[in-house]
């Protein structure tokens, strides 16, 4: 049954009492009435719970998983809105529920539980600001209710890590340690997900984004791996872990990989997952994503080692690659990609295989140029050849895509382990951070290998930190990780002039002479013809306009935005974009 706590708003109107109008407008209620009443405390609450999102198929656009150049020269200025994030409406919201629910008529315990949600809310964006602009003003009690203008200075980055952590450390508290899928309550936030939070806040005080000077050997990793593993273990010990089948981990809703989730209930909330990653002619419009040929390339073959490594049992040379691209791949490659002539039973379609052939496959899925097609595919600059599997819902038929309900992950136990990977091992612990790899490649399906390590290759803290970078690129991908963890790292260099390509394919005979299209066509709409049944060309996407990404150093600590620093002059601009305030600790 679905849990609707984030649509109680929705559900306390439907009663009709008249005084449960005003929750409608969060911006305005009495708080006499609200913090008095246990349904209306939990529907202010719920209004909040939007701050989570939900399903983002274009998430890892900006890293190079997904098709399209997020990072134009000047995508980020003083002027413009992009990569801005100062939310002093919703935490003036948020220090008003903590500040009212105190003084209201709720029983204790219910008073406890909703200042300790709102206590992690407020720690949670405030994260978010710090990620993205390093020290912020962290106010604490509400502003007037009616204006939103801060005339107070920026918190050093130090000063709102040490809040952050007590704001936390006090929701935790509060809590409930566990909430299970089973209960009413799922949905809410619980003391296992503020800790596993605190855990990955600390793991960004500790990391080179905000430690430049000394990446790797601060102190703060210390703090930071203490936690990871008390997150680790703790939620371990209240029966989270992996998911058994990779593909289930948000398909099966509420499993014990979950430590957070987004509720959605139809109509109320739906899912936008499957509209936007499905073929044209399976969805409701284009996909909006589409994986690129960088992306494919980073899976590793079934012994856990890339395609080019000598030493892999499965080695190819780049062109033999191109050609064979599908053969003995880590499993979980399979369960997230798309490919030209792969069995793809979407809507119910038994033994259907995804075309992306130009000339042969539907008009709204074609990638590519083969002048032999005599017509243009019109997805040259979105498509690549390649769309996304991963935590799709095969079973739905083609007018349901926007019109269902699977719950969002925000966070699963994956990362949590990930996380602690990582602190361990900048700490010296390189054997619990290579016992986490072969346990997530365990469970990926990847061959062990007579040495037992899943084909990793990992002796030094340089070598390991790399296995954990590219293990967290596949195995959260499309969850909107990838740049981040470069940008945390300080590895955007990786990024900066870098292209994206796709995959074009050209079937042919079985002397490698291009097929008839009219033959070609015959064939698939009998789904006759297999990845062997077509060579394969690299093609650069998008086709036209910008084509490399530019990301200079200055992309480490985005802007305060110029009009906010005129409202309030009081705040000082960051250094590297015209101001004085040192954003890193």
């Amino acid at each position: 049954m679905k849990r609707l706590l984030y649509i109680f708003g929705f559900i306390v109107l439907s009663t009709g009492c008249s005084d449960l109008l005003e929750i409608e407008d969060i911006e305005h209620y009495s708080p006499e009435l609200v913090w008095s009443d246990p349904n209306l405390a939990n529907a202010y609450m719920a209004n909040l719970y939007g701050m989570f999102g939900n399903w983002n198929t274009g998430a890892d656009r900006s890293s190079q998983q997904i098709a399209g150049i997020d990072w134009y020269a000047d995508r980020i200025t003083i002027s413009n809105s992009a990569y801005k994030d100062w939310n002093y409406s919703r935490i003036r919201l948020i220090n008003q529920a903590i500040q009212d629910v105190a003084d209201g008529g709720l029983d204790q315990d219910v008073k406890d539980n909703i200042t300790g949600q709102a206590l992690f809310m407020r720690a949670y964006t405030y994260f978010n600001m710090v990620m993205y602009h390093g020290g912020v003003p962290y106010v604490k009690v509400p502003q007037d209710r009616y204006e939103d203008d801060l005339f107070v200075p920026r918190n050093s980055t130090a000063e709102c890590y040490d809040f952050l952590i007590e704001d936390l450390d006090q929701a935790i508290s509060l809590l409930p340690e566990s909430i299970t899928s089973g209960s009413t309550d799922y949905g809410k936030i619980d003391g296992s997900f503020a800790l596993a939070f605190k855990a990955k806040v600390l793991l960004y005080k500790a990391s080179p984004q905000f430690n430049p000077t000394n990446p790797f050997d601060n102190s703060y990793w210390a703090e930071a791996n203490t936690v990871n593993k008390q997150a680790y273990e703790s939620l371990a010990a209240l029966g989270y872990g992996l998911e058994e089948v990779y593909s289930e981990i948000a398909l099966d809703e509420g499993n014990r990989e979950t430590v957070f989730a987004v509720i959605n209930s139809y109509p109320n909330k739906s899912a936008n997952w499957d509209n936007g990653v499905r073929p044209g002619s399976e969805s409701r419009g284009p996909a909006s994503a589409t994986p690129t040929w960088e992306f494919i390339q980073d899976y590793p073959m079934l012994d856990g080692k890339l395609y080019n490594d000598p030493t892999g049992e499965y080695y190819m040379t780049d062109e033999e690659f191109l050609q064979n691209y599908w053969k003995n791949r880590d499993p979980r490659f399979d369960q997230s990609i798309v490919w030209n002539g792969k069995i793809y039973e979407v809507s119910g379609k038994a033994g259907k295989r995804q075309y992306t052939s130009l000339g042969i496959a539907h008009e709204l899925d074609d990638f590519g140029i083969n002048p032999n097609a005599g017509i243009n595919s019109t997805n040259l600059d979105r498509y690549t050849g390649f769309f996304i599997l991963k935590n799709s819902m095969l079973n739905l038929l083609q007018p349901e895509v926007q019109q269902y309900d699977v719950d969002y992950v925000l966070m699963r136990y994956a990362e949590v382990m990930l996380n602690y990977a990582e602190t361990a091992n900048e700490t010296g612990d390189m054997t619990t951070a290579m016992n986490i790899l072969k346990a997530i490649r365990e469970r990926a399906g990847i061959l062990a290998g007579d040495d037992g390590n899943y084909g990793i290759v990992a002796s030094s803290r340089e070598e390991i930190r790399e296995a954990i970078l590219a293990e967290r690129n596949i195995e959260l991908a499309f969850e909107g990780h990838r740049f981040w963890d470069l940008r945390r790292l300080r590895m955007l260099d990786r990024l900066d002039g870098a292209t994206k390509h796709g995959v074009e394919a050209i079937a042919i005979d079985e002397n490698g002479t291009e097929l008839s299209l009219a033959v070609g066509r015959e064939l698939a709409s009998s789904y006759s013809l297999t990845e062997t049944d077509f060579k394969y060309e690299v093609l650069q996407v998008p086709r036209s306009g910008v084509q490399s990404s530019v990301l200079p150093e200055t992309y480490y600590f985005f802007p305060i935005q110029k009009a906010v620093l005129d409202r309030n002059n009081q705040l000082e601009q960051n250094v590297g974009w015209g101001g004085t305030f040192d954003p890193t600790l």
